[in-house]
């Protein structure tokens, strides 16, 4: 499973924390060459070859990949802003569209004459059958949850470049940056990082009303009201909200303190009010999830919920950019996500 926004409903049968982010891929396609027709092309000189170390071992790479494979959520989209069309990648189940896929990813892959990839669940665990049948010269999951015997397994196919510190908690800066040394393309990548910063502050001082606010990201269960939880710093989603200039609350700070590999951490219904952030996030299937959290006797205690400085976030398509960014998806995150962001921070002013 991914870890992207996963929906409230989803939320509910226990996928949370790690793997609580949403998207997962797209749909079967037509295969297409790496270097894609028209597709910029051009490696650092001496680059090759180049070895990539990861937390779960090192990738040597001899020659400027031809058949790229991606697992995780984001590394697709990491590719074809380099240049470089996957020959496979996970199906986009949240957030995405018809094609199982994302808007932004098509109309990158058009700009650089690219294929559409074949597309694969990993809803059940990585593919390793369907990732050997596409003959890849190298994988990409950089932000993704593959295990140990999973690296084992891939490496015996292709080089592997896996994430730098621990699954699920790769920034798109890191990705970005890994991706970019395995395709010889680092000085390629560390421009479009830097364009790519530069559009969230030109996008974000268009918003004063946001910079220097607290906010958290929250989850709800229908089923179980008894408690919230809050995702921490090292998830994307509050990286994202750190990106716009806001800040960490204290309360989810404290609760983390000394555990440097949380994903989230629980607030209890009876001490809802402790949950103190100027801009509260959470997902909701439809407006009367939101009613049943903000009509609940304990949670609506929380003060965003009281003051209304809240985003209850329907739009899986606005949403999905905030838990896995990319170069290519954050544009819309600004566009649609951004201005429900600042409409709540107005509120707690």
């Amino acid at each position: 499973m991914q870890k992207i926004a996963l929906p409230i409903a989803l939320l509910a049968t226990g996928l949370l924390a790690a793997c609580s982010t949403g998207p997962t891929g797209g749909a079967d396609s037509q295969t297409a060459g790496t270097q894609a027709a028209g597709a910029t092309t051009t490696t650092d000189s001496g680059d090759f070859p180049v070895t990539v170390k990861t937390a779960l071992g090192s990738a040597t790479i001899t020659k400027a990949p031809q058949r790229v494979v991606t697992l995780g959520w984001s590394d697709q989209d990491v590719a074809v802003s380099l240049g470089v069309a996957p020959v496979g990648a996970p199906e986009v189940t949240w957030g995405g569209n018809a094609g199982k896929s994302t808007d932004w990813y098509d109309a990158a892959l058009a700009k650089i004459g690219g294929k559409q990839p074949t597309r694969y669940s990993d809803a059940d665990g990585t593919p390793f059958d369907k990732v050997a049948a596409l003959k890849p010269d190298l994988i990409l999951a950089t932000n993704s949850g593959i295990t140990k015997d999973d690296y084992a397994k891939l490496s015996k196919i292709a080089p592997v470049v896996a994430y730098p510190d621990q699954p699920w908690g790769t920034s798109w800066q890191q990705s970005l940056d890994l991706v970019g040394k395995a395709f010889g393309k680092s000085t390629e990548a560390a421009k479009l990082k830097t364009d790519t910063e530069n559009s969230i502050k030109t996008a974000v001082a268009k918003y004063p009303a946001i910079k220097g606010k607290s906010a958290a990201w929250a989850w709800f269960t229908p089923t179980d009201l008894s408690k919230v939880s809050f995702y921490t710093s090292i998830d994307n989603r509050p990286r994202m909200l750190e990106a716009f200039g806001m800040t960490t609350p204290s309360f989810v700070t404290k609760l983390s303190a000394g555990k440097p590999n949380l994903f989230s951490v629980d607030v209890s219904a009876e001490n809802a009010s402790t949950a103190d952030a100027d801009v509260l996030v959470f997902y909701v299937d439809n407006a009367a999830q939101t009613k049943q959290i903000t009509g609940n006797a304990l949670l609506s205690k929380i003060p965003a919920l009281q003051r209304g400085s809240y985003v209850a976030s329907s739009d899986n398509v606005a949403a999905m950019p905030m838990s896995s960014p990319t170069p290519l998806s954050i544009p819309t995150a600004l566009e649609k996500f951004l201005p429900q962001l600042a409409a709540a921070a107005a509120k707690a002013l």
